[in-house]
């Protein structure tokens, strides 16, 4: 089933290029189905490759899904033109008063500042506050999920004296839930932070440790109860993304490393290749699967 994305979004061409399969809106109504509504609060500074990153891989799935974008009030990104954001994203203020099946908060190049630094973490509080009675579930991407950990159980960061940076691999630790169906004991993920969770907060909580790496600890947990998911690294990320990420640190004089496990040879001069993204299919199809299998189909009872 495609996914359905705003009209005349320049990804689409990208997106198109790719095979994914779409859906205009005006397609979309004519369906007798209600589509999973995703709320995709993008706060990283390269929006336009973020954007056909997520519908890249929730367009990989037999459900049709409309993706709404969402951006900060109080914040202006600097990467992103006004009136690119004024067309395709919406504010808090535009979606008070409307339900979605889960939102989705991403990573953002933040992460050293203590979380009340943050210069839009009050609107922040109040978008995660408002999720709790207008989108069923909640997934949290690197400092997205570090976001939510703090605000909704007090699981707090620590920093690390070096960056984790590189292809880490990761062991299943737990197969509960239709999450982890047809993953491998062991699987590969990008890792691009200068913090942490340790594991003994999230045990101390109860929540659900998913996936482990004996070097950079938690890589994925869950809360049962609501059904939250809190993913510390990006299984989205394309194979060019870690080089960007490298090249923009290098030139801004930063003493990044190489990043681990993902250059042919370690030499940045090679093309990497993706050897991950298998499992972000199967990440993202095995949660919107599980989503649409327990989210309601009346989205205003969440108020309720």
């Amino acid at each position: 089933m495609p996914i359905r994305v705003p009209d005349s979004l320049p990804a689409l061409d990208d997106l198109a290029a790719e095979g994914v399969d779409l859906i205009a809106s005006g397609q979309a109504l004519k369906q007798d189905i209600r589509p999973l509504r995703l709320l995709l609060l993008n706060l990283m500074p390269t929006k336009k490759v973020t954007e056909i990153q997520f519908a890249r891989l929730f367009g990989c799935s037999p459900l049709q899904v409309e993706l709404i974008l969402m951006t900060t009030e109080s914040y202006t990104p600097k990467n992103t033109e006004p009136a690119y954001l004024r067309r395709f994203y919406r504010q808090l203020s535009d979606v008070e008063n409307d339900y979605f099946d889960a939102l989705i908060i991403t990573g953002a190049p933040i992460e050293t500042k203590p979380f009340e630094e943050v210069s839009y973490w009050p609107e922040l509080v109040g978008i995660m506050n408002w999720s709790k009675k207008h989108c069923f579930r909640r997934l949290g991407i690197c400092w997205g999920a570090q976001a939510l950990l703090y605000h909704f159980y007090g699981l707090p960061k620590y920093q690390m004296e070096k960056k984790f940076f590189g292809i880490y691999e990761h062991s299943i630790t737990s197969h509960s839930g239709r999450l982890m169906h047809g993953f491998t004991t062991t699987f590969p993920m990008p890792v691009s932070r200068y913090t942490m969770n340790k594991k003994n907060d999230f045990l101390k909580i109860g929540l659900n440790i998913l996936a482990e790496s004996n070097e950079i600890g938690v890589g994925m947990a869950r809360d049962k109860s609501t059904g939250d998911l809190f993913v510390l690294n990006h299984l989205e990320y394309d194979a060019e993304t870690l080089n960007s990420e490298y090249k923009r640190d290098k030139n801004d004089g930063m003493d990044t490393p190489l990043p681990r496990n993902y250059y042919p040879q370690n030499n940045p001069e090679l093309t990497p290749q993706n050897y991950w993204r298998p499992f972000a299919y199967l990440l993202c199809a095995n949660w919107l699967n599980d989503l649409y299998q327990d989210t309601l189909f009346d989205l205003s009872k969440l108020e309720n």
